[in-house]
């Protein structure tokens, strides 16, 4: 037999299963007061016909036969009611019986009401959210190492997915056309004069001075930049001072001219070429925001930059080794992405143990999501309640009903007894003392 499609499987009528020790103990229970009040019932008619057939022997029969008779109708009523409640008695078609199985569906549709009216009501519902501390669940969760180390797992099967879903959707040429755009949007001019201004205003530009003397200092001390001056010297001297080696002597005098400014200069944080160095920078951060020639060339240099091929290629560069990293650390090749997930869930875990303040703001906004949640699908889950209810197995649903109720429903039929064998003693008792006024 083949297996039924998912949509006949799920129209198939919900079953119980009546097989633990618990349930066996009690359907034993039950059986065991059924018979007890079964026999109440059948001495209570027996005791009536004995007591009725002795009636002429004297009076005190009467007062028995009054007794056993009302107990025995009290008994079959109520053995009549329970037995109502969840089948026919005696299998006859009595109006108003089977009450549970001939209710079905509208006790379906009742229970997903009371259901969503009273227990998803936003009122409970977020008084009960309230009393959970999800902060904590999450820190807790996290600082488990085995749980990040699952969650870092569970998260490196997904990427692989996420980064193809990301390339095969657009997404890239859109997110790179936009970071384009607002590039492009960028008046870098004002930008690079703040940025500049800073710089000066900390001071950092005489660091940079330094060291650009240090490094014009030790490039004019090098044989090949000693060799290109004097060369280029000689091709300036007349040819009378040539012979006389008068370049040699220039640029040993210029080096050691420019060495000793050099040294001055970074020795003394007062030297006067520093103030020049200070005025010369800020005179090119106020033309820089006050002149748009200067704007226009840096908005044309970043037009270039942006607009070079190798700028394309560099991302797709990056984009591929990217996915090549997610490829290998999904498959296991490298632990490198695992174990920095890990890291990092661990030590969000710690962090948000330590902060209580974070842990209330994501209790209050788990609770207004979960509210809002709640409050959305309650219809749903009321219908959801009512369409389970209507697909139950209402033979094996009474039955389990039956188990864990039933006892206490025949010590009804017990009761009936009694108060109806009390009843019918009192009005025999009432109408023997009328008979003798």
């Amino acid at each position: 037999m083949g297996k039924p499609s998912p949509k006949a499987a799920m129209s198939l009528p919900a079953t119980f299963a009546i097989d633990t020790p618990g349930d066996a103990a009690r359907a034993a229970e039950l059986r065991r007061v059924k018979l007890l009040a079964t026999s109440v019932l059948a001495a209570t008619f027996v005791i009536f016909l004995g007591a009725r057939a002795l009636l002429p022997v004297h009076p005190a029969f009467g007062f028995i036969a009054a007794f056993a008779e009302a107990a025995t109708i009290g008994g079959l009523a109520d053995w009549y009611a329970v037995v109502a409640l969840f089948k026919r008695p005696l299998g006859l078609p009595i109006p108003h019986t089977a009450i549970i199985q001939s209710n079905q569906q509208r006790i379906a549709d009742k229970l997903g009401e009371f259901i969503e009216v009273h227990f998803l009501e936003a009122a409970p519902v977020e008084a009960k959210l309230r009393q959970i501390d999800f902060g904590s669940f999450i820190a807790d969760w996290l600082r488990d190492r085995k749980r990040s180390e699952d969650l870092a797992r569970f998260a490196l099967r997904l990427l692989p997915e996420a980064v193809a879903a990301t390339e095969n959707s657009g997404l890239i040429t859109f997110v790179s056309r936009r970071i384009a755009s607002q590039l492009m949007a960028i008046d870098l001019a004002p930008l690079a004069a703040g940025t500049l201004r800073a710089f000066v205003k900390e001071g950092r530009h005489q660091g940079l001075l330094d060291d650009l003397l240090r490094g014009v200092h030790d490039t004019m001390h090098q044989a090949e930049t000693m060799a290109m001056i004097r060369e280029k010297i000689r091709s300036e001297l007349p040819t009378l001072l040539k012979l006389y080696r008068a370049d040699k002597f220039l640029v040993n005098r210029i080096v050691a001219s420019a060495a000793s400014f050099f040294e001055e200069v970074r020795n003394d944080p007062v030297h006067p070429f520093r103030g020049e160095f200070d005025r010369m920078i800020l005179s090119f951060v106020d033309r820089l925001e006050t002149d748009p020639a200067y704007a226009e060339r840096i908005q044309g240099l970043k037009r270039d930059l942006l607009a070079r091929p190798e700028l394309a290629g560099l991302a797709r560069h990056v984009w591929e080794n990217l996915r090549s990293f997610v490829e290998r650390s999904a498959s296991g090749e490298t632990q490198v992405l695992q174990q920095y997930l890990v890291r990092m869930f661990v030590t969000a875990g710690e962090a948000l143990a330590g902060d209580a303040e974070l842990r209330t703001e994501i209790n209050q906004g788990l609770v207004a999501v979960l509210r809002t949640v709640v409050a959305e699908q309650k219809s749903g889950v009321s219908t959801f309640i009512s369409d389970q209810v209507k697909s139950w197995d209402m033979g094996q649903l009474i039955a389990l009903i039956e188990i864990n109720i039933g006892r206490d429903l025949q010590y009804i039929r017990f009761n009936g007894s009694l108060i109806g064998g009390l009843a019918g003693l009192a009005l025999y008792t009432l109408e023997y003392l009328l008979r003798l006024l």
